[in-house]
């Protein structure tokens, strides 16, 4: 789907987009999976490609406790999408590892270095090939996006960006499994969409981008190209960052009041992953 064939409309002057959702752009099938075999059959055939890539786990609401473990991982290819509920699982699959730490699939998503972090503190277990799409996007559409080169440009805005849709907001109530689970789907195969879009665009530079400029590896929870030979940071020597933006007011009273509300409220993330972390079988 492009971004000239979605609806995009204007309410209150403000564009507003149809919600994006995985099982619309191609024939796709999810599988949300709790048996450990079962996981590791879907792993062994799972495509070699780009593959969308996202992990949910319980937040911590007290101070000073420990983070909670990876409950839900997200993989996301053209055709299908595999939520592995590996919090229900008697042990982490194995195939898990051939899939993160191979080279035949390219790991997809926003920001993603900490989730690959987590990942080995949890697991012990290498991500390799894997792409910033935030990076990516600014390497090869520099002209759209200016300021710092790290500052990381969300999904659902890449998602409006490239392809005219974007990602549902707001509260969703944990009972609704059906409905977080589809908004799992939606955040790991968003990423493979996006991917595709900008890969589009990367093959019509000359010179084409450098791979490594948003690419990397992540081995023993530390940050390396992504052949794993050095050790990488985000950097782009060809980005231009744009004139400084203007100074910034100081948040008012009332503006600093509704942030923390609107922190304080349960984000859909958070509620995959609450749900993700009970034993309770939808």
């Amino acid at each position: 789907m492009s971004t000239s064939e979605t609806a995009i409309t204007k309410r209150n002057g403000q564009e507003t987009y149809p919600l994006y959702s995985w099982n619309t752009s191609s024939p796709c099938r999810l599988w949300y999976i709790t048996d450990l075999d079962a996981a590791n059959w879907f792993l062994s055939v799972l495509p070699h490609g780009p593959v969308g890539f996202d992990l949910e786990w319980k937040p911590c609401y007290a101070k000073d406790q420990p983070e909670n473990r990876v409950a839900l991982i997200q993989l996301a290819a053209a055709d299908c999408v595999l939520l592995l509920h590996v919090h229900r699982m008697r042990g982490i699959p194995s195939k898990i590892r051939d899939v993160l730490n191979g080279s035949q699939w390219t790991k997809l998503g926003v920001n993603i270095q900490y989730d690959c972090k987590k990942l080995h503190k949890d697991f012990n277990l290498h991500v390799r090939n894997c792409v910033d799409l935030s990076l990516m996007a600014r390497s090869v559409d520099n002209a759209r996006w200016k300021g710092r080169y790290t500052n990381p440009i969300g999904l659902a805005r890449l998602l409006e960006t490239y392809d005219g849709t974007t990602l549902s907001k707001g509260k969703v109530q944990r009972s609704n499994w059906e409905l977080l689970l589809t908004h799992a789907a939606n955040d790991a195969h968003a990423a493979y969409t996006i991917y595709i879009r900008l890969q589009e665009m990367a093959q019509t530079m000359i010179p084409s981008p450098h791979l490594d400029w948003y690419s990397f590896s992540c081995v023993g929870g530390d940050m390396f190209d992504r052949l794993g030979h050095s050790a990488w940071t985000p950097t782009n020597p060809n980005y231009d960052p744009g004139p400084p933006p203007p100074p910034k007011d100081k948040c008012s009273k009332d503006d600093q009041n509704s942030l923390e509300l609107a922190n304080s409220v349960p984000t859909i993330a958070g509620a995959v992953a609450s749900l993700a972390e009970s034993s309770v079988t939808p």
